[in-house]
Formats: structure tokens, C-alpha cells, sequence
């Protein structure tokens, strides 16, 4: 038995919960929020056979796309009456990140 847990974008977990709950696996979804640009995201939690491992995966790769996004860095620190307006910066966002661990599961 494993347990899946992918950190997807906010905006494709809706069509991955769809797409997973179609195919009869139950999923868990717990907000959560990112570290470098500090949005929302959605971290769902699997308990699947060794066997479906491959069809999750599949599936979270058909349902979340990497996105191009431009981010405005913090301005540099400049000496008294200096002022460099920073560029944006071009960022991959999106897609998703997924821990496939080891599980053993007990019914209390």
C-alpha cells in the first residue's frame, strides 16, 4: 500500500479531484499555501494498491499544467535618492509535486 500526496496549483485541482474520483480512488484535499510566492495551493492525500500508483501519477500529469508567470522581485536596498525600479522576474508555476511513501493501513 502507498500513500500519494501531490501539492498541485489551486486552479487544476478541481479537474484532478474530478479526474481521480471518476477512476474510484478517494482523495483527501487540504489547503495549503507556498513558500516562494505565497499562494494557495491544494495538497491531496491517496491511499492506493502498489498497482495504481502509475494510473495516479498518469492522471496528475494529464490534469496539471506548468504556467508561465512574471513576478515583481523585493526592490534592492539603494543609497539615499537612488532608486532602480526591478525587473520582473519569469517563474514556472503549476504542475505539481508528488511523494509517493510507504504505508500500512490499520482500521481503529
Amino acid at each position: 500500500m502507498k500513500l500519494i500526496l501531490a501539492v498541485v496549483q489551486h486552479q487544476d485541482a478541481s479537474s484532478l479531484v474530478d479526474a481521480l474520483t471518476e477512476q474510484g480512488f478517494r482523495v483527501t484535499k487540504l489547503s495549503s499555501q507556498g513558500g516562494f510566492l505565497r499562494e494557495g495551493n491544494v495538497t491531496l492525500l491517496l491511499s492506493v494498491e502498489d498497482t495504481q500508483v502509475n494510473m495516479v501519477i498518469k492522471t496528475v500529469r494529464e490534469h496539471c499544467s506548468t504556467r508561465t508567470r512574471y513576478v515583481s522581485p523585493m526592490p534592492p536596498i539603494a543609497e539615499s535618492g537612488e532608486f532602480y525600479p526591478p525587473a520582473p522576474l519569469e517563474v514556472q508555476v503549476g504542475g505539481a509535486t508528488v511523494f509517493v511513501l510507504k504505508a500500512e493501513a490499520t482500521r481503529l
